[in-house]
């Protein structure tokens, strides 16, 4: 059983507690570090959330925590709006598809959440949402 806890971070919003498979862990650290000059903001944005997270051993899954290429439900609090999509690396990324990039603000907000968990996040305007997760389906694992 994993202990949850929050982390306040420079930002000043707490952050729910996340976890990531080891899989995903090193592969995300290295997209964070890859991408520091093209896209400084998201990346170290990516590079926080990576770096707070819990890591699964090479062996354990996380049901109910969202996690690469994972089908997610969640809701924006803002608006009420229910979006289900699919959190993909950026290469991967085709929003009419339903799947969208772990390096946008929506995607690395998501990654790593528990089902029921809220996190605050920032549009690409400056506007601070919440959202929620709803459900999250895992049909690479199945």
């Amino acid at each position: 059983m994993t202990t949850e806890k929050t982390v306040t971070t420079a930002r000043s919003h707490v952050r729910p507690a996340i976890i990531l498979s080891a899989k995903d862990y090193d592969r995300l650290s290295t997209l964070a570090y890859a991408a520091r000059n093209r896209l400084p903001d998201l990346a170290s944005e990516l590079a926080e959330e990576v770096g707070r997270a819990h890591v699964l051993g090479r062996d354990k899954i996380a049901d109910n925590f969202v996690g690469m290429s994972d089908d997610v439900a969640f809701r924006d609090d803002t608006t009420g709006r229910v979006r289900q999509m699919t959190l993909v690396y950026p290469d991967e990324a085709d929003i009419s598809q339903g799947k969208i990039s772990v390096m946008t603000p929506v995607g690395t907000a998501l990654i790593g959440l528990r089902i029921g968990r809220s996190i605050m996040w920032e549009t690409p305007g400056g506007e601070r949402r919440q959202l929620t997760v709803l459900s999250v389906r895992k049909p690479h694992r199945h």
